[in-house]
């Protein structure tokens, strides 16, 4: 007799087993930017846009544009606290401590530009953090890679997020023109500083005559 092993029915076990694998399996982990979104509470809007002017900074992003309308080059804008401004003859607002400053990450290993200033206001956070970070890389919260990284994540959470701390309130504001890539170096720019509070806002007509003074001056 010929013996005959009929397998056609494997075909429909492997087509669903393959489905299966597929849709429960992760294939790559998908790459996001984490944002601090608003809570739910009834806050007025008014007590909860309230910040400490010395606590406050606020970076004004631009770009230059080519003949296409397309951002050729970024620029960064930045004053602490309220603008402080005077009137030329002309009723021109003057710029007294808004500054120009780059997107420069870290120069021989020292924070340049946007971060140095970021850096400096959250430098009681930052040293914290640093401290924390170097336990989560010895493993001394748990051998347990996610136990250890769990940990992390709620200490260094609560580090951000402590009162006693001084930690700036940085206000995002970009222009018609900005490009899209400068706004989210800004936001990167948050958490590599760990700063946990920060918010996108709209520009308004001083934060403009501000700025156009600013380029009068070359200061870009």
């Amino acid at each position: 007799m010929e013996i005959r092993v009929d397998f056609t029915p494997m075909v429909d076990m492997n087509m669903l087993l393959i489905t299966f694998f597929m849709l429960c399996t992760t294939m790559i982990k998908s790459q996001t930017l984490q944002i601090s979104l608003p809570t739910n509470e009834k806050v007025h809007k008014k007590e909860q846009n309230k910040v400490k002017q010395s606590e406050a900074i606020t970076i004004i992003l631009d770009s230059e544009l080519n003949s296409d309308g397309v951002p050729t080059k970024d620029f960064v804008y930045y004053y602490e606290g309220m603008p402080v401004t005077d009137a030329d003859e002309s009723g021109n607002l003057i710029a007294n401590n808004m500054k120009g400053i780059a997107f420069e990450p870290n120069k021989n290993g020292a924070p340049q530009g946007v971060r140095a200033i970021l850096h400096d206001r959250n430098k009681q956070v930052i040293e914290k953090i640093n401290l924390l970070k170097q336990d989560w890389k010895d493993n001394k919260f748990s051998t347990n890679k996610e136990v250890n990284d769990s940990i992390y994540q709620v200490k260094a959470k609560e580090i951000r997020n402590d009162s006693t701390l001084t930690r700036p309130v940085v206000i995002i504001k970009a222009t018609p023109n900005a490009s899209f890539m400068s706004l989210v170096t800004a936001l990167d720019e948050m958490q590599i500083n760990s700063i946990s509070r920060y918010q996108i806002d709209r520009i308004n007509a001083v934060d403009s005559a501000l700025m156009i003074d600013c380029k009068a001056k070359g200061l870009k």
